[in-house]
């Protein structure tokens, strides 16, 4: 398993934990942050990712 393609896996499970955050959390109150807030950046963070891992993927492989 190539290191691209486990940064992809990555990135792609960590939109989807930001996706649920943003989409099912709007009424839970936090002290610190607001979990939707976090969930739209933890699906910034891994739409990143997945390109990171793209790229990774396929200049890794020239």
């Amino acid at each position: 398993m190539s290191s691209g393609f486990k940064a992809v896996v990555a990135g792609v499970i960590t939109f989807i934990i930001g996706l649920v955050l943003w989409r099912f959390t709007g009424d839970v109150e936090t002290p610190v942050v607001t979990l939707t807030k976090l969930g739209v950046v933890l699906m910034a963070l891994g739409g990143l990712e997945v390109v990171y891992g793209l790229y990774k993927s396929v200049v890794g492989s020239k």
